[in-house]
């Protein structure tokens, strides 16, 4: 449809409280920190930052709680330009989640509790329905439950739109949401949680590609970590490099980067590896800063490396 543009998202948003130390503690030990910072997160509204800091005009399709937490959210949408098509409920809390973050090296551990946006339910998803059909690029995950997803992609399959499932985090779901998916997303855990097959290297995630495929998917693009990406289809299969841009601050938020930059890449007409590569791009430089969503890179900064 000529009259498609930008990216949809559904998803949840949470406050992320981060704690910085430099192991996680035992069953009843207490351990000193070496930060603490509470920011806007959650997988799809860190997505939408994504997207909409490389250019995308974007629609973030939520529920929240009428809370402080609540406000960051909507404060973050207004600052980024987002458009949010978001129920503000007055009983149920904006989601939250704690996030232990090696101060080392980097790695995370997180605790999700989604709250008001647990309860995003098909009929919620139907009355965002016009934002979703006049998007290019629709894109979910499983943070909010399987059912809203599961409708999300309907919608923007009827409507033509280009449909990116982020299975994460992974859950076993019925595999009819495969036929729905141009393109499924998971990193290397998820992608064994869902097809059986242990992926450490490009060849396994070939054969882990070749599942997703036989399931119903057009495409599989699995992250890999600092390996980069694989994309895999019945026309393509193909390592996508990641971008080594400076020493490793924090890998949260870095599989967000990455789906929100290739949605966007997407939107804009890019080819399906010229799209992963923008994406390892955004992905590349969110690493080198602490923070999810504000750790994003702007269009600017992109487009520089990839020069």
């Amino acid at each position: 449809m000529a009259r498609q543009k930008g990216v949809a998202i559904l998803g949840i948003f949470v406050a992320d409280l981060a704690f910085r130390a430099g192991r996680m503690p035992g069953i009843g030990e207490t351990i000193a920190g070496s930060g603490f910072k509470v920011g806007p997160g959650g997988k799809g509204s860190n997505q939408a930052v994504a997207a909409a800091r490389v250019g995308a005009p974007v629609t973030f399709i939520s529920k929240i709680g009428r809370d402080e937490f609540g406000a960051i959210a909507l404060a973050t949408w207004k600052k980024e330009g987002i458009t949010p098509r978001v129920v503000e409920m007055a009983d149920q809390p904006t989601g939250a989640a704690f996030i232990y973050v090696n101060d080392v090296n980097g790695d995370n551990a997180i605790i999700v509790v989604p709250g008001a946006a647990a309860t995003i339910s098909p009929a919620d998803v139907d009355k965002a329905g016009e934002a979703i059909e006049s998007a290019r690029v629709f894109i979910t995950q499983l943070e909010q439950p399987v059912p809203a997803a599961k409708r999300g992609l309907e919608i923007a399959r009827a409507a033509g739109a280009i449909t990116i499932f982020n299975p994460a985090p992974a859950e076993r779901f019925d595999d009819a949401l495969y036929g729905l998916c141009d393109y499924v997303t998971p990193n290397e855990s998820e992608a064994a949680l869902l097809t059986g097959i242990q992926v450490k290297t490009a060849d396994d995630a070939r054969k882990a590609g070749d599942v997703f495929l036989k399931k119903g998917a057009r495409a599989a693009l699995i992250t890999l970590g600092e390996a980069g990406a694989y994309l895999h289809s019945k026309d393509q299969s193909v390592l996508v490099p990641a971008f080594k841009v400076g020493p490793v601050v924090e890998t949260t938020g870095a599989g967000d980067a990455f789906n929100g930059g290739f949605a966007a890449a997407l939107a804009e007409g890019a080819s399906p590896r010229d799209a992963a590569r923008f994406g390892a791009a955004v992905a590349g430089i969110s690493v080198t800063r602490a923070g999810t969503a504000p750790s994003m890179p702007t269009r600017k900064e992109v487009d520089a490396l990839l020069k």
